[in-house]
């Protein structure tokens, strides 16, 4: 607890300090006028030295709030249109539109006013009949406005200009056509909605939010029971799942909600309908996506393999002998293989037969169809993955390095001509480590045969993923660190040197 109250009093410290400190604030980012390299200036309110504001149009894109043009003190949030702003924190996600923005620079606090011609009104809304919530302007389309809001049960209007001589109203919920001076929307249900207005055409749309915590498969073909699905980790709205099926039908079902089944007479693939028939199905092995925000769906039949290779002119073997993959312990779906290639073609195929064979003509990565093309190869070393469910496959280049060295102002030689080596790992031929002495507010990169055809940099200390030409590592505390990364991956870590790296 004690250490607790001595962490906190010293960050309350560092911010009040930084804004005694404080002699502009401004707003950056891909959504501002000036991009990620020019701050747009906010104004100091009159009264209240830590709110700033400003009148601005921004675009879709990212914006984050700092002080003084320098990233020493900045603010962001994943919240939109209002939040609090923490210290380094992530990209606030913007929409197009002209806005009055403001930001309490002692607690962090910011809003975004959208400031457009079209709103909606009514004991529904946040405002209720007294405010109108003003909408979002479509980027693409000027008679086309959304908003993401939660709405109770009651009524609502569409209007311009926050006044009754332009509306639209209709009795129809949760779509339907408004007309001028039509009746009041019925919002028979309360939740968070997306909501659609084309003031062309008076087309309105209600799009419940849904947050799922389940999606699974549910049937005859199931048993009777919910075989569940996994979320995907880069996209929310997929779900996947290798299921074993029996003969008949099924439905998709989220949040094991009845109401929220989703099925269509279409198979193996197909786009589902909330309360649509059920899906038919025979019995096997299938890896299953849903999607639950475009509801398209695909059921892939997983086939098991005593041996998967690969073979043509391009491999040790040539067209006449396999070279054997290895499956993986937790997926009979997923071979890999390491190997050095020769300029040519190559065909995956199945127990040293042609009868299942997979090809495409890309590379170093595609998706493989059977009885496709050949892929055509470029002679190298590589580490191959593919998988006999998907056909997707890739070659990714093992390129081993004689050094690796850290360069730039924050070393000890201080310049960007002269590298600091690090060791290469005995036991890992990627690994590249030593203990370095850094300086604070330096700036360093990774590189290669202490040449700049390949290097690594991020914007992340003490640890991140360097990419080609990344940005320049700046040092936030300068010391001696244990310095390591990875040239397969390129993921570095500045640890401390005392401590044990596995």
């Amino acid at each position: 607890m004690k250490r607790y109250l001595l962490l906190t009093t010293l960050f309350l410290t560092m911010i009040l300090t930084a804004n005694a400190q404080i002699t502009s604030v401004g707003i950056i980012g891909s959504a501002t006028p000036g991009g990620w390299d020019n701050d747009t200036d906010m104004a100091q309110d009159a009264t209240n030295p830590d709110l700033w504001t400003i009148n601005i149009t921004l675009i879709d894109g990212a914006a984050k709030f700092r002080t003084n043009d320098d990233w020493a003190v900045n603010w962001g949030s994943a919240d939109f249109p209002r939040g609090v702003g923490e210290q380094d924190g992530a990209d606030i996600p913007v929409f197009a539109g002209e806005y009055f923005v403001s930001l309490n620079t002692a607690t962090g606090e910011y809003d975004f006013q959208v400031m457009s011609p079209i709103g909606i009104i009514g004991d529904a809304t946040p405002g209720g009949w007294d405010n109108d919530t003003d909408m979002y302007n479509d980027s693409s389309d000027s008679t086309k406005f959304f908003i993401e809001l939660s709405l109770n049960a009651g009524e609502a209007k569409f209007r311009k200009d926050d006044d009754w001589a332009v509306n639209w109203g209709s009795d129809e919920f949760p779509m339907g056509i408004g007309t001028q001076d039509g009746p009041n929307i019925p919002v028979s249900k309360a939740g968070d909605y997306r909501i659609t207005l084309d003031t062309v055409t008076g087309a309105y749309n209600f799009e419940e939010l849904i947050t799922f915590a389940s999606v699974g498969l549910t049937g005859d073909a199931t048993g009777g029971m919910t075989m569940y699905m996994t979320q995907d980790a880069n996209n929310a709205n997929l779900w996947r799942g290798n299921l074993e099926l029996g003969d008949g039908e099924a439905h998709f079902i989220g949040n094991d909600d009845m109401a929220l089944q989703w099925g269509s007479m279409d198979f193996p693939t197909g786009t589902a309908e909330l309360g649509g028939p059920a899906i038919p199905r025979t019995a096997g092995n299938w890896s299953v996506t849903f999607n639950t925000e475009d509801l398209t769906y695909e059921f892939l039949e997983i086939l098991n393999f005593a041996s998967v290779g690969i073979i043509g002119d391009a491999t040790p073997g040539g067209w006449d002998t396999d070279t054997d993959m290895n499956v993986d312990a937790m997926d009979a779906s997923q071979w890999n293989l390491r190997i050095v290639l020769a300029d040519g073609e190559a065909k995956f195929r199945a127990d040293d037969d042609w009868v299942f064979n997979w090809g495409a003509g890309d590379f170093p990565m595609g998706v493989a169809l059977l009885d496709g093309a050949n892929i055509p190869i470029t002679a190298g070393e590589y580490i191959i993955d593919f998988n006999t469910t998907t056909g997707d496959y890739l070659f990714t280049e093992i390129i081993v390095f004689d050094t690796v060295g850290i360069i730039g102002t924050g070393t000890t030689i201080a310049n960007w001509d002269d590298d600091v080596f690090l060791d290469k790992d005995p036991d890992n031929e990627f690994h590249f480590s030593s203990v370095v002495a850094l300086t604070q507010d330096g700036e360093i990169k990774f590189r290669a045969n202490a040449d700049w055809t390949v290097n690594w940099g991020a914007v992340d200390f003490p640890a991140g993923v360097g990419t080609q030409d990344g940005d320049n590592i700046i040092i936030t505390t300068g010391g001696n660190y244990l310095a390591s990364i990875y040239t397969d991956t390129g993921a570095y870590s500045f640890s401390d040197p005392s401590s044990v790296e596995e």
